[in-house]
């Protein structure tokens, strides 16, 4: 008995240190937002809360950036990219599960190569492509990428060959095409799956860096993480303000999370992934 609750005690502990290693950058972050750039560089590692509140950093970093227009770029970007991603995902993952048609089984192959290739490699060719058609520093540019998704694609067709196809011959007797029996009944089967997607593509998109910033340089196109990136000067970095933009940034998500903590925790048990 003694036996178990030691046990049970190590590794309370240990989750506890775990949390606490976790969440120490947050808390420096949100601490470091209210003090002075002279508190915030000093190296004595004892000296964690500031000494005097200040709101300095926030009322200069929504001075000097428009947070509005980032809020606002990065929601239709996420928004735009999940329902984007969901319904061309979904309806090429039920093409390569359920239809038969010449080449089905290469061209899936192809999905799969594409995953197996990091994603940097496809930026050069997509903003050629984007450039070609006029489109950059839009909100198009910023959602282009993002339209079908590989990882998305696979995922559902696994979620669509493990339904019954009982339940499309069903339908196919009762005078039901192939659209049809897709949105009325196989999608709908695909709820959790496309949950689980959604909450991925969201938590990608948002955080996305690297395409947001070259393919928009424009400042009224940029994203939350583009503009916090330009948030330095050339030589020196303000940390309290950099710290107090990074609050302003991640709010959201924190408050999705509150909301959706649940389909969050069931999306990674879903998909076996980590975030």
């Amino acid at each position: 008995m003694s036996k178990n609750i030691v046990s049970k005690l190590m590794v309370h502990l240990i989750l506890i240190a775990v949390v606490i290693s976790m969440l120490m950058p947050f808390i420096w972050m949100i601490l470091t937002s209210f003090k002075t750039t002279t508190e915030a560089t000093q190296l004595d590692p004892f000296v964690l809360f500031p000494a005097q509140w200040r709101l300095d950093a926030y009322s200069e970093v929504m001075r000097n950036t428009n947070f509005p227009i980032l809020y606002f770029n990065t929601f239709v970007l996420v928004a735009f990219r999940v329902i984007c991603g969901l319904l061309f995902s979904a309806m090429a993952a039920y093409a390569f599960a359920r239809l038969e048609f010449p080449g089905r089984d290469f061209l899936f192959g192809l999905v799969l190569f594409q995953m197996m290739i990091p994603s940097q490699i496809f930026i050069v060719p997509q903003y050629l492509m984007v450039d070609s058609m006029g489109m950059r520093n839009t909100l198009f540019a910023l959602v282009f990428p993002g339209l079908v998704s590989a990882f998305g694609t696979f995922l559902l067709r696994q979620f669509f060959m493990g339904l019954p196809k009982s339940l499309e011959e069903s339908a196919l007797l009762d005078g039901a095409n192939v659209g049809q029996t897709f949105f009325s009944i196989m999608l709908p089967l695909a709820k959790s799956g496309m949950v689980a997607l959604g909450i991925f593509t969201a938590l990608f998109a948002f955080k996305e860096l690297m395409w947001p910033l070259i393919i928009n340089t424009q400042a009224d196109m940029a994203t939350l993480s583009s503009a916090l990136s330009k948030i330095q000067g050339a030589y020196t970095v303000n940390y309290p303000q950099l710290m107090a933009a990074s609050v302003l940034s991640i709010w959201p998500m924190v408050v999705i999370y509150a909301f959706f903590q649940r389909q969050f925790i069931q999306g990674i048990a879903t998909t076996g992934g980590k975030l």
